[in-house]
């Protein structure tokens, strides 16, 4: 049965695997290893808003009526210092993102299980199903859960969640936003190249998190 695996482009050696097929599981925390293997599905069957929940925080389709709590959780500037579009926290900017986002039909509330707090966003975006590739990215969180596992957790559930179709996510990240990049690495993100971001029109970092099919 055909496989997906989060992998780096690495060589294939013995019986089709690669040689050092836990670099991303590694970065992506254990749990990604032991859950993430799984068949890659029919390209029409895609979805794109599902609700995935973690031990930190869940993620849920975005709804009309997440403005108010959103934009509050958004509407410190110091979110966007070093974001390409840095004035985002002002609300006339947000509601353009919010009213994109809720017509992407991939856009997600982060939520923290705990509490029920809105504490931020993220999104599915550019799904390509003949190449089998699409980008996760417009992701925010209040300053409250930098640092800690919630970024981590909420990428390691869209990934799951993604590579069960996708072969390759993309993220696009602004060149001087080093907070992001560097969270991106992290995750195991491998560095493409460099272009303008037809959304903003600004220069952005291009980095990937392949798939590899494997053969059991």
């Amino acid at each position: 049965m055909p496989l997906a695996c989060p992998v780096p482009d690495l060589p294939v050696t013995g019986a089709g695997r690669s040689a050092a097929p836990l670099f991303i599981f590694r970065r992506l925390t254990p749990a990604l290893l032991h859950r993430a293997i799984l068949p890659v599905k029919d390209v029409s069957t895609i979805e794109l808003q599902p609700t995935l929940t973690g031990e930190h925080l869940s993620l849920r389709p975005l709804r009309e009526d997440d403005f108010e709590a959103l934009y509050t959780a958004a509407s410190d500037p110091l979110i966007w210092e070093q974001h390409p579009q840095p004035t985002r926290w002002q609300r006339e900017v947000f509601q353009t993102f919010f009213t994109l986002a809720m017509a992407s039909g991939g856009a997600f509330t982060v939520v923290d299980p705990a509490t029920g707090a809105i504490l931020g966003s993220s999104r599915y975006y550019d799904w390509n199903p003949a190449s089998r590739e699409i980008a996760i990215g417009y992701t925010f969180l209040t300053r409250h859960y930098w640092g800690g596992p919630a970024n981590r957790e909420m990428k390691r559930l869209m990934l799951e969640h993604i590579f069960q179709w996708a072969e390759k996510v993309w993220f696009h990240i602004g060149t001087e936003n080093r907070r992001s990049r560097k969270a991106t690495e992290k995750l195991g993100g491998i560095y493409s190249h460099t272009a303008d971001f037809p959304a903003l029109g600004t220069p952005h970092a291009f980095y990937y998190i392949p798939v590899i099919s494997l053969t059991s």
